[in-house]
């Protein structure tokens, strides 16, 4: 089958405005997170099942990646992002305007499922980088992935202290129209080649390719225990900063997960490693420096000067390792053919989501059992684990 051939217009502006976009669209999966409660409260929904606010956007989302994504192998990109942009401005205005629990979910569900667009523009963007800039390109737009999500919290917090949580989904909304039209103007379009192929065929292709793209299953692992550690770390580093040991105020939280942010920057840095071939010592590397910042907090005090320092830089270090190893991993495999991406990406970011979803279970377990020190030890193991499965690689 033949492949589509790569475009020439791939701008610094269009990356950086690529990069912005993912950010923008992925920060919806996050906002609702500090302001749970207060939504619960307003829909009348019982305390016990608050969880369910932030759920069902996680699960539309996941449900994208997995059925929506896959066609950037098939449909012409840029219809296909507009239109998956389109249904998350419903499904925020949704958010911003129910007043009742079933409407609400709803657009939750919406929400998440539109969001899933970030992993479209992801191997579209890869497609038109010259082989030689493929990891740097993509690292770009992983540093406004990670951008985005460790903004979204904060801001969600401070809009919603200024005005109310209806306004942060109606700033979205706007935010995701008026980069729709910029998209609509100057984003290339990108026919793919496999016009042949029908959508349940598609579908069913995609337990074939991860049975025989070893790269993906491994890569996939690497990414699904380092995001377990994230989200394991913030979901309880939150509980452990509010708790008796610190104190910390809301808008204090907020402030220690924008310092978090500086993570991200490494994602350019390990784009370049992997484009010249350093992407071994590179993995390694993430994998070590993340595992690592669980340590950091044992080597002082509880509820210290220190140890809050301590916690910060744990926070940076977590956040560059594993934007670096996501770098790395989706290098690998938009380096594989191109009439495959989208399947393929589909296929590694559904098992990082799967992590993800453990990591966060796990954090919430961890910290309840035994607070910071069993969920610090928890959130080590999961990139040793990755580390010890890595070495099991043989070198290319």
């Amino acid at each position: 089958m033949k492949t589509d051939t790569a475009h020439p217009t791939l701008t610094r502006g269009l990356v950086l405005l690529l990069m912005a976009a993912v950010g923008i669209i992925v920060a919806n999966l996050y906002y609702a997170q500090p302001i749970t409660a207060m939504i619960s409260q307003a829909l009348g929904l019982d305390p016990s099942a608050a969880g369910l606010v932030v759920t069902l956007t996680q699960i539309g989302y996941g449900l994208g990646v997995l059925l929506i994504v896959p066609l950037g192998d098939i449909i012409e990109n840029r219809r296909l992002v507009l239109t998956m942009i389109g249904i998350a401005v419903l499904g925020v205005l949704g958010l911003a305007f129910a007043s009742q629990l079933t409407p609400y979910f709803i657009a939750a569900f919406a929400t998440g499922l539109g969001a899933s667009t970030v992993q479209i523009l992801v191997p579209y963007t890869a497609h038109f980088a010259p082989e030689v800039k493929r990891g740097q390109v993509v690292g770009s737009l992983m540093s406004g992935l990670m951008i985005g999500i460790m903004l979204s919290r904060p801001v969600s917090s401070l809009l919603t202290d200024l005005f109310s949580w209806h306004a942060v989904f109606v700033l979205s909304a706007v935010l995701m129209a008026v980069l729709a039209v910029v998209l609509y103007k100057v984003m290339p379009e990108r026919h793919p080649e496999n016009k042949n192929l029908h959508y349940f065929d598609l579908l069913k292709s995609m337990g074939r390719l991860f049975i025989e793209t070893p790269v993906v299953r491994r890569r996939g692992a690497y990414q699904a225990f380092m995001f377990g550690a994230f989200c394991l770390f913030w979901t309880a580093s939150p509980l452990l900063l509010a708790g008796p040991k610190f104190n910390l105020s809301q808008s204090a939280i907020a402030i220690f997960a924008l310092v978090g942010v500086s993570g991200a920057v490494i994602a350019p840095i390990a784009g370049k490693a992997a484009d010249k071939g350093h992407s071994r010592i590179a993995t390694m590397m993430a994998m070590i420096i993340s595992a690592f910042s669980f340590l950091l907090s044992h080597f002082f005090e509880g509820g210290s000067t220190a140890a809050l320092a301590a916690l910060v830089i744990s926070a940076i270090l977590l956040d560059a390792g594993i934007t670096a190893n996501l770098v790395m991993g989706q290098r690998a495999i938009f380096s594989l053919k191109a009439e495959y991406r989208s399947r393929l990406n589909g296929l590694f970011i559904t098992t990082i989501f799967v992590g993800g979803a453990i990591g966060s279970t796990l954090g919430a377990w961890a910290y309840a059992r035994g607070g910071w020190e069993l969920t610090s030890w928890v959130g080590f193991l999961m990139p040793a684990l990755a580390f010890a499965y890595f070495l099991t690689e043989k070198k290319s």
